[in-house]
């Protein structure tokens, strides 16, 4: 088994961590939050994700899983360490290395033994031959010698443990033959397929594959727009587009578009990357065009049935970006929300486990403890986020609570006619 050093205990950082010392290997993490590290000791998950507090604490418990904020610990011994700190959007659109570069400058500072290094961070196209150019001229010590390898990460948040132990590929790319056999034996128990390439094919694979995701989503919530001109159901659409073998039916969602830590600044970055060269990427400017103006459609549904939203009161049932995750990032509740806001109308708010994180991004909204108490007194209510319990709501109950009957549903969640038996005005997205 490898001795692997994790540097970064975000969602990718501590689910490789923790997914790597299932597998068996001897891993420590490493993160400069001295807060975070306390309660990774203590098996203390920082994030909500299913399953990864299990593993946090079987592997942890059997020495196999350790924390740090100690870089020379950290890196000790350790055959190979992975880079999995954040890379976030600047403000136009390139990507932000500073975590990266501090990281690699604490590495070249360490590191006093052959190790190989593997990119998870998602990182322009390019960045791991810098790399190798980088470590193979500044090393701080003479027995220091580094290969790079590039390893993107494919996990969902709210199932990211699965994702990690059931990939559907793993890709791996270098320009050393031994070293990218060397990180795909990592994975060798999860028999699953490996694609192996030189550096910047797998970089490319990673921006390609998420910007393909988010094009699928685009693409059928532009369906759904037209299916609400002309009368059509989108999820027949969906479903008749699905059976294609060609198409498949995954990603084929209607609703109010995507968010998260990926799909934004992924498509941000290759957009600004495709500039660089001198390429004008229609096709991505178009799908991230789409998402943002789909989140409009919510005010335009209510204020169709409302007209002014001033002094109106809304009820939003759901704040992350996506269910079982408590992530905010480019969440589409936020930009509702602050919509909502700007016209005068009170929000209340409901998610399981989004709330607090919520609250200083949006203190004017009153959080409350369950979607009932959010419908009360409501004018209108809004689905932004599919959590399962919402699925199954009492309708009896929502009905008696509010005070004005009126559903806009941004994840097709309800079947039309049940909603409308029950009393309520129903908008969803591109049905009848």
């Amino acid at each position: 088994m490898a001795k692997i050093s994790v540097i970064g205990t975000g969602y990718v950082g501590l689910v490789t961590g923790a997914c790597f010392a299932e597998m068996g290997h001897y891993v420590t993490c490493l993160d400069i939050n001295e807060e975070r590290i306390s309660k990774l000791n203590q098996s203390i998950v920082p994030f909500y994700e299913p399953e990864l507090a299990d593993y946090l604490s079987r592997n942890s418990q059997a020495g196999r899983l350790k924390f740090t904020t100690n870089y020379p610990i950290a890196l000790k011994d350790g055959e190979f360490v992975l880079i999995c700190v954040g890379t976030p959007p600047n403000p136009d659109g390139s990507t932000d290395m500073s975590q990266w570069n501090s990281c690699v400058e604490n590495i070249l500072k360490v590191i006093d033994h052959p190790v190989i290094i593997v990119n998870k961070s998602t990182l322009p196209v390019g960045s791991g031959r810098h790399l190798k150019e980088l470590l193979s001229t500044q090393a701080h010590h003479p027995n220091a010698v580094f290969t790079v390898v590039s390893n993107p990460e494919f996990l969902r948040e709210g199932s990211a443990v699965k994702d990690s132990m059931q990939p559907d590929r793993i890709v791996v790319g270098s320009d050393d033959q031994e070293a990218l056999e060397k990180v795909a034996s990592l994975y060798v128990s999860l028999n699953r397929p490996v694609v192996k390439s030189d550096l910047n094919t797998a970089e490319l694979t990673k921006y390609a594959s998420n910007s393909y995701l988010a094009a699928r989503i685009s693409f059928i919530n532009e369906i759904s727009n037209i299916c609400e001109l002309v009368g059509a159901d989108v999820n027949k659409v969906a479903e008749g587009m699905g059976y294609d073998h060609r198409i498949g039916s995954k990603y084929l969602n209607p609703g109010i578009g995507w968010g998260g830590s990926c799909f934004p600044k992924d498509i941000k970055s290759l957009i600004h990357f495709a500039n660089q060269y001198g390429l004008d990427p229609q096709i991505l400017r178009a799908v991230e065009k789409v998402n943002y103006d789909q989140r409009k459609l919510v005010i335009k549904k209510l204020k169709a049935v409302l007209g002014d939203l001033e002094d109106k009161t809304i009820a939003i049932l759901g704040l992350a970006f996506k269910p079982n995750t408590d992530d905010l990032r480019e969440a589409p509740a936020l930009d509702i929300i602050q919509q909502l806001l700007d016209q005068g109308a009170h929000v209340r708010a409901y998610d399981p486990v989004a709330m607090e994180l919520a609250r200083p991004k949006l203190p004017a909204v009153t959080y409350v403890s369950s979607p009932y108490e959010a419908a009360k007194g409501a004018d209108a209510l809004v689905i932004v986020t599919e959590w399962p319990e919402f699925f199954y709501l009492d309708l009896a109950a929502l009905h008696q609570a509010m005070r004005n009957h009126i559903i806009i549903d941004g994840r097709n969640i309800y079947d039309p006619a049940t909603i409308r038996a029950a009393g309520f005005t129903y908008k969803s997205m591109g049905r009848r």
